[in-house]
């Protein structure tokens, strides 16, 4: 990075966004930003996210083709009989935009990808050293950071049946029997001293040092699958990003196996003729049929298929023909986005699931529950063949302009990370919104494993075209997801914007 550069960056709360206000003071790139805010968000949101989970890095540097790095959970069991597996969980239900059902426990964690892939993005794209990105989250994790409104909000329901569980997450967010209320100061027994070893010793400690021996013996005793060889072997992919063209954008995202970007792509795909220029009730219409028709494949392909590959590539081929509605036959997450005045950008993606509810012993690292995540799982508990990437709704997008704009985008929000990023994106492209205003406006997901299918959308949307069984909130709400975005414009202005669903924070240097 210059040393004239500037960074745009939008994250889950003002410590995140800060975290990556001061490593662009050090000299940081767009990349080195993003990794330290995501850093501080897995550490100081519990509940929606966590050190023990994994997710996508999407890097677009200037002058090079974009990749994304699949730093995702993975099946582990290597080495284990199969009696080993299908213990070690408790299914819970709770309520969160609906009745939620869950697997936790010991046996719902997957082999966790997301330091390999900090430190892999570090490696190969940043500017300043690995240390150096982790003193922000050393510092807040040390001196307590609040209780944010969306853990509190998730952790009011899900708490007491998940977090609770847990000895180190009981002390750290509960006063005695009653959830710690918004913006009390929590401090996680452990958790400063270890990401400070972490970030002095690197990654190794965590994948092949103490925190993997204590974490390898704590799921022996419990019905937990992961092994020291799932820890010692796991590695982050580099693959090439989805590429898409879309108006005067080029759009890069999450390439299969995850299907979040393959979905986003044949959605965009479909609205290829887009044409209007406001919500109004056609064009509402359209972006609903759109949906059902590409969510409604992914039920019926996706969500189950052990290779997605072909399928992925069947979804993408069906998206560009002209008779695409044959396709109608058939919370936990953080993201970041950054861009810098250089032209690079990067966007970050990261899940714990709806959390296992278990830490590491003497770590303070929580741990994810991707194995009991049922909607992601639907083959049952225990049936991805062990070594596999796990199914992945996450998308962290980049778009190029021809004039030179640079825009990062991504949500979390489990199956509406897609119906998300897809409606800032129009807003953006056709309905000459700011940044802002695009994240902001009101939003809508088909929800086609609802009886009946339904539309779930916001006030302010015409509804009066669209021919399913709507659902309708009283006000925005973090269902629809925390879509953050940031922008560097053909003038070299930047701009950024964070989801108020899920009151996030921006930093423009």
């Amino acid at each position: 990075m210059s040393s004239t550069s500037r960074i745009a960056i939008a994250a889950p709360s003002n410590h995140a966004a800060s975290a990556g206000g001061a490593i662009a003071a050090l000299g940081g790139s767009a990349v080195d930003a993003a990794i330290a805010a995501a850093l501080v968000a897995m550490a100081t949101e519990p509940g929606v996210c966590a050190i023990g989970g994994g997710g996508f890095i999407t890097v677009w540097s200037a002058g090079q083709d974009p990749v994304t790095i699949d730093a995702y959970m993975e099946m582990p069991g290597r080495g284990l009989p199969s009696s080993a597996f299908g213990l070690g969980y408790e299914e819970v239900a709770f309520h969160y935009g609906g009745v939620l059902t869950t697997q936790v426990g010991h046996g719902s964690v997957a082999t966790p990808g997301a330091l390999a892939g900090l430190a892999l993005a570090s490696d190969q794209f940043g500017s300043i050293s690995w240390a150096s990105l982790f003193e922000p989250v050393v510092d807040i994790t040390a001196k307590g950071f609040p209780l944010s409104q969306a853990s509190w909000t998730y952790l009011s329901t899900s708490g007491k049946p998940i977090f609770a569980r847990d000895e180190t997450g009981r002390a750290a967010l509960f006063d005695g029997d009653e959830l710690r209320s918004l913006g009390s100061p929590i401090v996680v027994e452990g958790l400063s001293a270890t990401l400070s070893a972490i970030a002095e010793e690197g990654v190794d400690l965590f994948y092949r040092g103490e925190i993997a021996d204590a974490l390898v013996a704590d799921m022996a005793s419990h019905g937990g699958v992961i092994t020291r060889r799932d820890m010692t072997e796991y590695e982050p992919v580099v693959r090439q990003s989805l590429m898409h063209s879309f108006m005067d954008w080029q759009v890069a995202t999450n390439p299969g196996p995850a299907i979040g970007g393959a979905t986003l792509v044949a959605m965009l795909t479909i609205l290829d003729k887009y044409h209007y220029t406001e919500w109004s009730a056609e064009a509402v219409r359209d972006v609903v049929d759109a949906q059902r028709a590409v969510l409604g494949y992914r039920a019926s392909y996706l969500d189950e298929a052990l290779d997605r590959v072909p399928h992925i590539t069947r979804l993408l081929k069906l998206a560009a023909e002209s008779d695409w509605l044959r396709l109608l036959t058939s919370p936990s997450t953080i993201h970041v986005s950054a861009t810098d005045t250089d032209g690079n950008g990067c966007a970050i993606t990261m899940s714990a699931g709806y959390g296992s509810g278990n830490t590491i012993p003497g770590t303070g690292i929580w741990l994810n529950n991707s194995l009991g995540e049922i909607e992601l799982n639907r083959n049952g508990f225990h049936q991805v063949p062990v070594g596999e990437r796990l199914i992945s709704n996450m998308a962290p997008t980049l778009a190029r302009r021809r004039d030179g704009a640079v825009l990062a985008i991504g949500s979390p929000g489990a199956d509406r990370i897609t119906t998300a990023i897809l409606a800032v994106l129009l807003n953006v492209t056709h309905h000459d919104m700011d940044l802002a205003e695009a994240v902001r406006a009101p939003r809508l997901h088909v929800e086609v494993t609802a009886e009946p299918m339904a539309v779930a959308y916001e006030p302010g949307l015409p509804m009066d075209l669209v021919d399913i069984e709507t659902r309708r909130f009283d006000e925005p709400h973090m269902f629809f997801g925390g879509a953050s975005a940031a922008m560097t414009g053909s003038d070299g202005l930047l701009s950024a914007a964070a989801d108020p669903r899920r009151t996030g924070g921006v930093f423009v240097s």
